[in-house]
This record gives structure tokens, sequence and C-alpha cells, in this order.
């Protein structure tokens, strides 16, 4: 039975105002970086070298704990769409005390890739800096995690403005105490990169600090105070938060590893060929933010109706969801066929990018909507409690396709940095097909279920679909 237009036009404004605060959220995460890539710029390359590379090595096992957390979209929303505001309290719990655990073996392996920068070839210069930096960022580890953990809790119970602030907040922070630190002023010693490092760790207190407080607020303000019944840790919850948020982890560890991969790859090209493939790949990564947003977003708004057992307005969410992050890539993937030329000029002039960016500019847009589709259909299985699939998918597009046929092609038959990216539009595509595969085919199953919502120690997952 088809839903009545005045509930897809309800849900669609729900999703709107749930993925736009997202999205300048994740806008706000990119600008943290770019915050201090700009106040270290002064400095000279080296340090700018030394900042890209002690951050490129602190974000991946930091993404991966960040990544365990995912699974708190599952079990928060579903809580939250049976109305169950102590599961909600208690899921949160388990997400703290995760936390606590991944951080120790985050910041040793971290700790560990820092005492290896000159072996593998960095310039000393940039290696003494790099390991510097990279040392001091990782005390901010358990404030990321723990502002991961809070964050993931307030999407899930639909507050999502609270973190759009937060993130203004801490780019605040962080751009003065990176201007204090830095450079020395008023009164403090001028400590450089690590004066850098230190702004982010306490940009991150902020963070963790300011949306554990927010969701204390918006607790009480409810009548379901947040620590009057603060659950202890508890084996099988933490079993199951890691068995959601592990997948998603390592979904995330393979997408990211495969571009990095690439950036690393195009180092050993020219010149030109890197700098273009950066400002290629700083344009996707702009965009990519959108669809991200509503990932989040549909993760929570699939997860609140499988919760409150109403699974046609689960895959309602999930297409609304679709419909418009594929809308907004398909807007970028024009801007970025339509207008090149001005895109690649506010970053350089110089002639050889400008020949070489429209033609990478051109595959960015080729895949745009494949991303829109991988990325959103990601969010929306989370809200089912399917994290698995994304994470095979990302394998087979990656690195059993995509990557060997982009190397294949810039190195073997010599068609550079074009044949890498190729490599990885023919990932985005297969991966995209196979998740919107499965996201058309679990959710018809549950529309066709008769639907019983799970109780509070249930989540609704892939075993239920045969």
């Amino acid at each position: 039975m088809t839903a009545p237009p005045a509930n897809w036009r309800r849900e669609l404004r729900t999703m709107v105002a749930l993925a736009v605060p997202v999205v300048f959220s994740e806008l706000g995460w990119m600008a943290q970086g770019v915050v201090d890539t700009i106040m270290v710029g002064k400095l000279g390359p080296a340090a700018i070298g030394a900042v890209a590379v002690g951050n490129a090595v602190y974000y991946t096992p930091s993404l991966f704990g960040m990544g365990l957390l995912l699974g708190l979209d599952t079990l928060v929303s579903q809580a939250y769409g049976r109305k169950d505001h102590d599961e909600c309290h208690r899921w949160l719990a388990q997400g703290v005390y995760l936390a606590c655990i991944a951080t120790p073996p985050l910041m040793l392996l971290a700790g560990a890739a820092s005492l290896g920068f000159v072996r593998f070839g960095i310039a000393p210069q940039v290696a003494v800096s790099a390991a510097s930096y990279l040392r001091v960022l990782l005390w901010s580890t358990l404030p990321l995690l723990l502002y991961g953990a809070a964050r993931r809790y307030l999407q899930g119970v639909g507050e999502v403005r609270v973190i759009t602030a937060t993130y203004v907040g801490a780019n605040l922070v962080n751009w003065f105490l990176n201007w204090v630190l830095i450079y020395g002023k008023l009164g403090f010693p001028a400590l450089g990169v690590d004066g850098s490092a230190i702004s982010t760790g306490f940009a991150r207190v902020f963070m963790a600090i300011a949306l554990i407080g927010f969701a204390w607020r918006y607790e009480r303000r409810r009548g379901h105070p947040l620590f009057r019944h603060w659950a202890a840790p508890q084996l099988a919850r933490l079993k199951a938060l890691v068995r959601l948020g592990a997948p998603a982890a390592g979904q995330i560890l393979l997408e990211v590893s495969a571009w990095n991969l690439c950036t690393f790859a195009a180092g050993w090209l020219t010149p030109v060929a890197l700098a273009t493939h950066t400002i290629a790949l700083n344009y996707a990564s702009v965009t990519y933010m959108v669809p991200l947003g509503v990932s989040a977003a549909a993760a929570v708004s699939v997860g609140h109706a499988v919760g409150a057992g109403d699974a046609p307005r689960a895959r309602r969410a999930g297409w609304l969801a679709l419909g418009l992050g594929v809308s907004f890539m398909l807007m970028a993937a024009v801007v970025f066929v339509a207008a090149p030329g001005p895109l690649i000029r506010l970053y350089t002039d110089d002639p050889r990018v400008l020949a070489v960016g429209p033609g990478l500019l051109g595959l960015a847009a080729a895949f745009q909507i494949f991303d829109g589709i991988q990325t959103v259909s990601t969010g929306a299985l989370r809200g089912l409690g399917e994290t698995r699939v994304p994470m095979f998918a990302n394998l087979l597009g990656y690195w059993v396709l995509g990557l060997p046929l982009g190397f294949s092609l810039c190195f073997w038959l010599k068609w550079g940095i074009y044949g890498m990216w190729i490599g990885l539009t023919l990932a985005l595509i297969v991966i995209a097909s196979l998740l919107i595969v499965r996201w058309r085919r679990d959710s018809a199953r549950v529309a066709g279920m008769v639907f019983q919502a799970p109780d509070s120690h249930q989540v609704l997952d892939s075993s239920l679909f045969p």
C-alpha cells in the first residue's frame, strides 16, 4: 500500500531537519584540519608537511575507534523509537566504556608509527616535527572518542543542532589557541607545530564536555535524568556494540586507506599529478560531506521507525535519504563538469595543473552519484542493524577491483593519475550497486514482514533476513 503524499512530505521535512545540522557538523570536522594547516602555514613548508603527515598517521587508527561507536546509531535510535529512554542511557554508558577501552591500544599503535617516519623516507626536517606533533596529539584520543559516543547518542535521539553549535565553538577554540600557542602570544612560549597539536587537544576536550553537557541538559528537561541510573559495564552489551561497530569501523578503514594509498602513489608520479590529485580530492571530499550527513540522518530515521515497529516508514526513510543524497551529488557533478577551470584556479594558476585538472574533475563528476548512493545506503542499512555488507562491498570494490585496475592503468599502461582515478570510479560504481541492491532487498523484506518491534535487548539486524 502506497503511503499518502502527506506522509512523504512530513518525513522529508524530518529527514532534512536531521540531515542539515549533521552536514554542517561534518564540514566543521573538516574545518578543524583546514584551520590547523592555515595556522602553521607561516612556519613554512616543513611545518605544513609535519601536520599533514602527523594527521594522516593519527587518523587511521582513531577513525577506526570512532567507527567502533557507529553501532550506537542503530542501538540508540531503535531504543528511542520504542520510547525506551532508559535503554538509550544504557547504550550511551556502554559507548563511554568502549571509548575508554579502545583508547590505550589506539594511542600505542599511532605512537609506535611515529618512531618510523625517517625510515619510511620522510625528509628529516619533516619527520622530527611530525613525530613530535603526533605524540602530543595522541593525548586527545580519549576526548575524541568520548565526543564520538556523545554525538552518536544525541543523533540517535534526534538532537543534532547542538552538535553543529559545538563544532562552531570548537573551531573558535582551536583557532584562538593555535594563534596563542604556535606563535607565542599573550606571554606563552612559541611551540610551533606542537602548539597546534595542543590546541586541537583542548578543542576536543571542549567538544566532549559540551556534548555530554548537552545530553545531560536534554534528558533532564525531558524528565529522564541521564546520570541517575548510570549503567555499569555490561559484557553482553559491549559485545553487541562491537559486533555492530567493528564492521563499520572496518568499512571506514578500507575506504580511507584506499584513498590514502592513491595519494601516496600519486607522489610517485610528478608534483603536478600529486597537486592535481590533491585539489580534485579536496573537492570530492567536500561534496562527500553532504551524503555523509544524510547517511547519519538515514541511520537515525530508519532506526526510529524500526524501534517504533513501523517497517513501511523505515523503508520510506531510506529511500528519501537516497533521493536527497543523490540529488545533491548530481548538482555537484554538474558543477564539476561546467566549471573545472575556476574551481582549480581557487588553488593555483599553474598551467600544468590547469591542463590536467579538468580531466580529474570530470572523473570526480562521473562517480558523484555513485558515491552518494554508497554513502547513504550504508547509513540506511546501519539503521536496520546491517554493518557487515558495506565492509565487504568496500573490500571488493576498492581492494579486489578498483585499486588493482587503477594501479595497472596508472603504472603499467602509463595512463598516469587518470588511470588511478578510473580505478577509483569503478570501485564506487561496484560498491554503490551492491549496497543499493542490498538496501532494496532488506527494506522490502522488512516492509513485508508481520513486524514486531524488538524488545529492549534486541536489535533488528541482518540475521532476520534469510
